[in-house]
């Protein structure tokens, strides 16, 4: 059973992996201009595994930030994985305990909790760790192509490049979307609620990273109070 769901991981991770390829190439050319080392910009991927922070980590680095700039940026920016992790470690099964959960906090993404939280059975950590096992590599080793090739491809090439990851998180939530009207509803609420924060401008304070938590808490309470799921006793 623990191959069946580690495969089952592997092949819903293959998308994802190379997704992440592509954005984290980018990241790699960006970071050696910013003055980091190939040896630096890999290792920032691999214990980051984040998008969105490690490209704002990366500004306050390359504009010799302090310290507090850093964590105060991540923690806004990255702050919606807490409660994805939270959402997450209520589907799992018996099996994830201990350092198992700190792995499940690590290997949460966007595209890996969408991939994750949508499965109908309890989350195995075979799954689990099958699913975030590729994109972990595509995303390091993208770093490193990019860092170690540096400016060899045509910069609209690798502008493009940074459109995958969205191409692919909708590509995760439109067939199931389609699938459930209920889920459906609760999409195009999140989308009409970042429409409004983006351009209505009382909101225009309202950084990117709170604006995806507003979005997140507010359709998700909505989606528990229209739709409530019944438990099984």
């Amino acid at each position: 059973m623990k191959g069946k769901y580690l495969k089952q991981g592997l092949r819903d991770g293959i998308p994802i992996c190379f997704g992440y390829f592509a954005v984290s190439f980018a990241f790699g050319i960006l970071a050696v201009e910013s003055g980091c080392s190939i040896f630096e910009s890999v290792l920032i991927s691999f214990t980051n595994l984040t998008s969105a922070g490690q490209f704002a980590g990366l500004t306050v680095i390359a504009q010799a930030g302090t310290l507090l700039e850093m964590a105060l940026t991540q923690l806004v920016i990255n702050a919606r994985y807490m409660l994805m992790s939270i959402a997450l470690s209520q589907k799992v099964d018996s099996g994830f305990r201990g350092i198992w959960r700190w792995i499940l906090g690590f290997g949460i993404t966007d595209e890996i909790f969408a991939a994750a939280i949508q499965r109908d059975e309890p989350i195995a950590k075979s799954y689990f760790g099958g699913l975030m096992f590729l994109p972990v590599i595509g995303w390091t080793s993208g770093t490193f192509f990019g860092a170690f090739l540096g400016n060899v491809l045509p910069e609209i090439l690798t502008n493009a490049l940074g459109i995958a990851l969205y191409g692919m998180f909708i590509a995760v939530v439109v067939p199931k979307s389609v699938e459930d009207k209920q889920v459906s509803a609760v999409v195009l609420l999140a989308v009409a609620i970042s429409v409004l924060l983006k351009y209505v401008p009382v909101f225009a304070g309202i950084s990117s990273g709170f604006a995806i938590i507003i979005c997140a808490v507010i359709a998700s309470a909505a989606g528990a109070v229209l739709f409530p799921v019944e438990e099984e006793v």
